[in-house]
């Protein structure tokens, strides 16, 4: 079943599905955060707090469906601010301290590594600590933005998760699905992350995008988009429309 996003800073729109327990699905698009997901019910929405891999809290978007299909969440976080503060934090650290500093490569504070390394991160913040056995943990990208995805056994149920990352325009992107034993593989959200560029139109890269913090480095051109018809929005992507002409 394809679905069609409205476009808004954050819309839902449910829509009927014959899915495991008669959930609905629900479209959501954000233009503030540049993506697109389908939910497997109706989230509710919180605040929260995220702190990155060096030690810089930000609020956090979390959306959370708890049902007869079990938990799914997905958390939202804009690392635009981790440069700001992470160099701040470097001119107050002892001279010659390399690794409070930070090198051009690492940036000042280590604020480029902790943009890098934030899908990694949060793979690890999914498992640290917790009594589970990983049974795969892979590469993976949508519409071209590499990310993770990793599935485990939570050994004291005996439930299933299923979780992705990605990175794109400094949102990171967390969707987290927990299933009992013997449910049907819950990987509805991990499947259906779009994109969207600053006009809220689905996009797709010409080749991978892996969000690089260095400023001096463009992101990949994405693939053209076949035009909306008169009086409506466009979809997500036209994988079949022509790249723009450079």
């Amino acid at each position: 079943m394809r679905l069609t996003p409205l476009i808004a800073t954050a819309l839902l729109l449910a829509v009927s599905a014959p899915v495991f327990a008669q959930d609905d699905y629900t479209e959501f698009v954000s233009k503030e955060d540049f993506f697109t997901i389908t939910f497997p019910g109706k989230p509710v929405m919180t605040d929260g707090t995220w702190l990155t891999e060096y030690f810089v809290n930000l609020p956090s978007k979390v959306y959370t469906i708890n049902g007869v299909t079990g938990k799914h969440t997905l958390t939202v976080v804009d690392y635009t601010p981790v440069e700001r503060v992470l160099v701040e934090k470097a001119t107050k650290c002892p001279a010659g301290a390399e690794t409070c500093i930070g090198v051009g490569d690492t940036g000042y504070g280590y604020w480029k590594n902790d943009v890098r390394g934030a899908v990694t991160y949060a793979m690890n913040k999914l498992i640290a600590d917790k009594d589970v056995k990983v049974t795969h943990l892979m590469f993976n990208f949508m519409e071209m933005v590499g990310g993770q995805e990793i599935q485990f056994t939570n050994l004291k149920d005996q439930s299933r998760t299923f979780a992705s990352a990605y990175m794109h325009r400094n949102r990171l992107i967390i969707a987290e699905s927990t299933v009992p034993k013997g449910f049907p593989p819950p990987t509805i959200m991990q499947q259906s992350i779009g994109w969207l560029d600053e006009n809220a139109r689905g996009i797709r890269y010409q080749y991978l995008y892996l969000n690089e913090p260095d400023h001096a480095v463009p992101p990949p051109p994405r693939r053209g988009q076949a035009p909306a018809p008169p009086g409506q929005l466009p979809d997500r992507i036209d994988p079949g429309a022509t790249a723009p002409t450079r």
